[in-house]
């Protein structure tokens, strides 16, 4: 049957090309954090064929050693393997799937199904022989790492090498080309995430055969052996899955619904504070679990929008529904900043005595969190221990057609409610709106818009799209602005958010937490810098005594203490001076022409209480 299967091939004719089909494969689109780091890809399967020069020779020679040692040697089949393999179907009774080239196997992955028939095998060795003729060995092994499956859904060496190892595969050690090369004998046996031990045997194996075939020394494999890489459980990118989804209709928008050419996205993701935000949503989801809590989102944004960290949820594979962006949930008493922004705007200040007490708004009696009301205390107190009563009447005095107002102008987009329990958070919003709105607080008082695209260019080189920043309009001002940032220093000195605080940094924030325990979120920011958390869980069944002083700070101050280790450590920026009291202009007065009234001399430049 060898025998018949090397005359077939042998005796084929020099190659018309037109017998071959052309190799095609559908564009990718490639998304890179700020730093250039990968972190996913959408469109085709494959990815071009692998820069063999680019990655260092033991990774395609960990390849060739135990797949195909005499690659560079046969014509597309090696009678030897097959003639082995024959005798063991023979003896067993049926075909295997075994002794293919690499050149073979890039036939099937090209051309056929992996049907494991002998017309099948034979179909293989043709085209295989054809492929020899047509493209050079090394054309040929850079097709096949390209497009070799790894598991985990991880289609060519380099996919694989960020699934598993984090890094590229240019980067990567002689145990992780030979961890890779070990895994595409059986992908489901030798996954090194889900069978560790199993592939260590493998990846064994893998090394006798470069140290045989000369691709190392013994004393490199020993070396190898010795190593204990990191391999990751979990793809290090999956978090950042939700940011791409979020992206990747904005970028079609921006390219066209078509694009024949492999593109590369510029983001203004951080990897980094990604696969921080997401262990710390792992971590704490966990933690609560008991208690109710199913699902987390974390968004964070710098002073102009740009989306540092987008996570929409705890597992993305399992659960790819985003949160930070689509999930619509009441705001609680994180929606009370906006509240007191409206009535520092109409000249309240933080020191001004109000008195938490019973009242009835509409019919409407709100309730605190705790059961005895404070009495008289100052509006910084009250925001400090999220007093509901205080806000309830506020929200009533300044007018909540106003308090609307001022959240739209901050960066709300949703439609507010204006009934009187909406000083309380009943508006459905999203985080990423309540992020752009918060941020106004944390940048000087500025209205951004959060945005991830930085640039959209060909894999050449081609820019198609770059944004372009648009001035900022002035969305609030001191003093108003200044002592709100006066009030949410103190939420996280003496209040409800001192379970976020990080010594060291000058942070504000505010908890949020609503009546019947079906959200909780945290809030906060430092200079130029917001984040926000919220937790619940996707049946919207209530937590269990879940307030936004506890799961949602603890993901918030987790996230943020590695986070802000790689910022510059600035404080909140105070936003525009307050300005100056008119001074009005002299005039004659009626009693004596020609006389100037005297300009009155203003007590203070301070606004009124």
């Amino acid at each position: 049957m060898i025998a018949l299967f090397a005359a077939a091939a042998m005796a084929l004719p020099p190659p018309d090309l037109s017998h071959l089909p052309p190799i095609t494969r559908e564009a990718q689109i490639t998304y890179v954090d700020r730093a250039g780091a990968v972190i996913g890809v959408r469109g085709g399967k494959y990815a071009p064929p692998v820069d063999l020069a680019r990655l260092p020779p033991y990774v395609p020679a960990a390849f060739v050693s135990i797949e195909d040692r005499r690659f560079y040697e046969h014509s597309g089949f090696d009678p030897v393997g097959m003639a082995r393999a024959v005798v063991a179907d023979l003896a067993k009774g049926h075909t295997r799937e075994g002794a293919s080239t690499i050149t073979q196997q890039l036939a099937r992955n090209l051309y056929l199904t992996a049907d494991q028939t002998l017309e099948r095998k034979a179909d293989e060795l043709i085209i295989a022989v054809q492929l020899e003729r047509t493209y050079s060995k090394k054309q040929i092994l850079a097709l096949y790492l390209s497009r070799a499956y790894f598991g985990s859904g991880a289609y060519g060496i380099e996919a694989a090498s960020q699934r598993y190892f984090n890094k590229p595969a240019a980067k990567l050690t002689v145990r992780e080309a030979a961890t890779l090369a070990g895994v595409l004998k059986s992908p489901t046996n030798y996954d090194p995430a889900d069978q560790p031990e199993k592939s260590a045997q493998r990846t064994a194996l893998v090394l006798d055969a470069m140290v045989e075939t000369g691709a190392i020394t013994a004393a490199e494999r020993d070396k190898a052996m010795g190593q204990t890489p990191k391999v990751w459980k979990i793809a290090p990118t999956a978090p950042a899955q939700y940011f791409i989804d979020w992206l990747d209709s904005q970028t079609r928008t921006a390219i066209g619904p078509t694009t024949k050419q492999d593109l590369v996205v510029e983001t203004t993701l951080d990897l980094p504070s990604e696969i921080a935000a997401g262990e710390a949503i792992k971590a704490t989801t966990t933690k609560f679990a008991k208690q109710g809590v199913k699902q987390a989102a974390v968004i964070s944004l710098d002073g102009s929008g740009r989306v540092r960290v987008l996570v929409g949820g705890d597992d993305y594979y399992k659960a790819p529904f985003n949160r930070a962006v689509d999930a619509h949930r009441q705001a609680g008493s994180a929606w009370k900043p906006f509240v007191y922004m409206t009535a520092m705007e109409a000249g309240r200040t933080p020191d001004l005595i109000v008195v938490d007490e019973p009242v009835t708004i509409n019919g409407w009696s709100p309730r605190n969190f705790e059961p005895e009301f404070m009495g008289p205390i100052t509006m910084e107190t009250a925001l400090a221990h999220s007093i509901n009563t205080v806000a309830a009447r506020l929200a009533d005095e300044v007018g909540r057609d106003n308090v609307a107002a001022v959240a739209h102008r901050m960066g709300i987009v949703s439609q507010v409610n204006t009934d009187p329990a909406m000083a309380l958070g009943t508006t459905l919003v999203t985080p990423i709106e309540m992020a752009q709105a918060y941020d106004t607080f944390a940048n000087g008082g500025y209205r951004i818009g959060a945005y991830g695209i930085e640039r959209i260019r060909t894999s050449g080189g081609q820019v198609l799209f770059q944004h372009k920043a648009q001035p900022a309009p002035q969305a609030v001002a001191n003093p108003a602005l200044d002592e709100m940032q006066q009030m949410m220093r103190t939420v996280m000195v003496s209040g409800t958010g001192t379970h976020a605080r990080l010594p060291g940094y000058d942070l504000a924030g505010k908890t949020g937490t609503t009546s019947d325990y079906k959200d909780a979120w945290f809030c906060g920011y430092t200079g130029g810098v917001t984040t926000v958390v919220w937790t619940g869980r996707d049946d919207a069944k209530p937590m269990a005594k879940i307030t936004g002083a506890t799961a949602p700070s603890e993901i918030w101050r987790s996230y943020m203490a590695v986070a802000l280790k790689h910022l510059p450590n600035v404080a909140i920026p105070p936003g525009p001076p307050a300005p100056l009291p008119v001074v009005p202009t002299p005039v004659a007065t009626p009693e004596a022409p020609g006389e100037v009234a005297p300009t009155p001399t203003p007590a203070s430049t301070s606004p009124a209480g």
